[in-house]
């Protein structure tokens, strides 16, 4: 009898301590169909519900809400958010999930739609209990070497990094990177925030007398979610007794929530990709995401593909004010002409002064090699009218 891949990683106990907040974050990138397989393009998107729960199952969660637009599905899950495009899977995990368990059987999915595989992508921080993840999340080596077993064939080969200060192990931020040709124009911010102030995490507990909510729809106005970007369309779910996700959409344009609101291991997490960046300035939405959770620790990490033109702000290190000192800013190039930025936040006490960072405006901070730089890109748009101002969705 032959094994899946499941069946040889088996089980682990989930953490008697706490609730492991931060996400592992898979993304897998296809080519276009030829036109008489899909001549209408669909793509991933003609997948049916119960395709889309057979390799869900196999990372151990389920779909708890949906919310769809002509660009995209999204799915908010019982451990965080899947979101479908017709040649894109991005599937954020949380908890002691089995995500890379799921890999098989998206691509066995993609091969029956005729859809070359183009990219995959891999992120996540440092767990809070390391010790609680199942087989194969062990380690990032194992994470890296079944990673490579599917997509190290790719033009690139299979590129993995660990990027932060040795001295603090807690704030690395760990990335595996295969590509068969350059992307397409995009910008992705993860953002991930540990030690959520009280009465902010306090939102996020329903009926709590130190300030819950009632509903997920309460959380998210309560808590100034629905601020951040105000033309996302918002799908939001409660979890009992506390906790709380979101997906939104706007255009082709996604950004997603997570909170583990339990003190001793509360966390954050936000997310926003496809969108236009020069319709969003990347240290003012940081500031907002902020401002509903004032975490005490937080990092921000933003994967730029079509250069600097493209990417505009987004480019440049973040500013955040003297509430936070950064402990770390590191670059690293990827294959294919992308560019991926990471930096470290701690809150600071009042009065103390955050130093200005040394990047400058373009790829290269001292010593640094200049990433490939493409002719600045065109934006694909969605206008929506906000507040007396065009925001464009990319």
């Amino acid at each position: 009898m032959e094994m899946s891949l499941a069946d040889c990683w088996g089980s682990a106990p989930a953490s008697p301590i706490g609730f492991e907040g931060y996400e592992k974050r898979l993304e897998i990138t296809f080519s276009d169909a030829p036109v008489f397989a899909d001549p209408c393009g669909r793509g991933l998107r003609a997948l049916s519900r119960q395709q889309i729960d057979s390799f869900l199952d196999l990372a151990r969660c389920t779909i708890v809400s949906q919310l769809s637009n002509k660009q995209f599905d999204s799915y908010v899950l019982s451990e965080s958010s899947l979101f479908v495009y017709s040649h894109k899977v991005v599937i954020k995990t949380c908890g002691t999930t089995k995500l890379l368990l799921s890999i098989p059987r998206i691509l066995e999915l993609a091969a029956e739609l005729s859809l070359p595989l183009l990219s995959a992508k891999y992120s996540r921080g440092t767990f809070i209990f390391p010790g609680a993840q199942p087989a194969p999340h062990r380690s990032f080596s194992e994470e890296a070497s079944v990673l490579n077993d599917f997509f190290g064939g790719l033009k690139s080969g299979g590129n993995a990094y660990v990027m932060g200060d040795a001295f603090t192990p807690k704030k690395m931020w760990h990335v595996y990177y295969a590509t068969e040709e350059p992307e397409q124009p995009m910008v992705t911010l993860e953002m991930c925030m540990t030690g959520l102030d009280a009465r902010k995490a306090a939102v996020f507990f329903k009926n709590s007398a130190d300030g819950g909510c009632s509903s997920a729809k309460e959380m998210t106005k309560v808590s100034g979610i629905s601020a951040i970007i105000p033309e996302m369309e918002i799908c939001d779910f409660d979890f009992d007794p506390c906790g709380y996700s979101m997906n939104g959409v706007c255009g082709p344009a996604a950004s997603t929530i997570h909170v583990t609101p339990e003190e001793g291991f509360s966390y954050a997490s936000y997310e926003a990709m496809n969108f236009n960046p020069g319709s969003l300035v990347y240290s003012d939405l940081i500031k907002r995401v902020l401002s509903c959770f004032r975490p005490s620790d937080f990092s921000v990490a933003v994967t730029i593909f079509g250069g600097h033109g493209f990417a505009k702000s987004w480019a440049t290190s973040a500013e955040v004010g003297s509430s936070y000192l950064c402990d770390d800013v590191v670059q690293q190039e990827l294959p294919g002409g992308g560019l991926l930025m990471y930096q470290s936040f701690s809150a600071v006490a009042p009065g103390a002064v955050s130093p200005r960072s040394t990047l400058d405006d373009g790829w290269s901070s001292d010593g640094m090699e200049t990433a490939v730089q493409g002719e600045e890109a065109c934006v694909w748009g969605v206008k929506k009218k906000s507040a007396g101002k065009d925001v464009v969705a990319a």
